[in-house]
């Protein structure tokens, strides 16, 4: 249905290709910065975005106008806005409302730091994250992005997803984020076998030196799985059976209440 609207815009002059090619190199310039971890200047935008500078020189005054960019003197960051439309996605607002409270239990429960996260393509996208002064300095961020298959609430979504979504993962390939990773593709559907038989996913220093986590899915009104929750820590502070029944209990809990949702 959508694509039969877009070639209608485009029949009735409404859309050109070129407009669809400005969107994506904004998406690039945007998603850049995301992970950038400073303010980037129009010369390293357009390198790493592998773009024309004269174009992302545009782009940028265009972006920092509508205030979805900010500046410091000749460098750009993530402007505000776009934290307050985040804000208003109906998955992530509705998600992290039911989820806080479990979240909330859970880190006071095991002393470790909780995340919420959904996939997105092959990735995992975290929605909230509740840190730890016990836990270890863990890279992921709210609206982050991290390898689906190297996580542990990934795979836990992975597990219950439909399987074309995971023969996509599997075919765009595995690639090693730490010595421990599991990038085989067999040994892989192996693992979320296993998941999917005890209801909980490990990450065993799969995604990075000295870090686990333990993992469970959230189910949503029709049994899909429509989150992850999990519980990270170093690998000799935690205690995994402990962890792994507290955040599956929380994850049974939400599963209930989004069930119960029509939003």
């Amino acid at each position: 249905m959508q694509d039969k609207r877009a070639d209608e815009r485009h029949k009735r002059g409404l859309v050109r290709d070129g407009d669809i090619g400005s969107v994506a190199r904004a998406v690039a310039v945007l998603d850049t910065l995301a992970v950038a971890e400073t303010a980037l200047g129009v010369s390293e935008l357009a390198r790493r975005c592998n773009l024309p500078k004269s174009s992302v020189q545009r782009m940028l005054k265009a972006l920092y106008e509508q205030q979805l960019l900010e500046r410091e003197g000749t460098r750009y960051r993530l402007g505000l806005k776009l934290f307050e439309l985040g804000q208003h996605v109906p998955r992530q607002r509705s998600l992290r409302e039911a989820a806080r409270p479990f979240m909330a239990d859970l880190r006071e429960a095991t002393g470790h730091a909780v995340h919420l996260a959904v996939l997105d393509n092959h990735d995992v996208v975290y929605l909230e994250v509740l840190r730890s002064a016990t836990a270890p300095p863990l890279p992921t961020r709210m609206g982050g992005r991290w390898p689906a298959h190297g996580t542990g609430i990934g795979k836990a979504i992975l597990a219950y997803a439909d399987h074309l979504v995971v023969e996509e993962v599997v075919a765009a390939g595995l690639p090693k984020l730490s010595e421990r990773t599991i990038s085989n593709p067999g040994l892989f559907t192996a693992e979320l076998a296993r998941i999917r038989e005890r209801g909980v996913a490990y990450d065993l220093e799969e995604s990075r030196a000295g870090v686990v986590c333990v993992a469970s899915p959230v189910h949503g009104m029709n049994g899909e799985v429509v989150a992850g929750l999990s519980v990270s820590g170093w690998h000799n502070r935690i205690n995994l059976d402990h962890a792994a029944a507290a955040v599956r209990t929380a994850a049974l809990g939400l599963s209930r209440q989004m069930s119960m949702r029509s939003d």
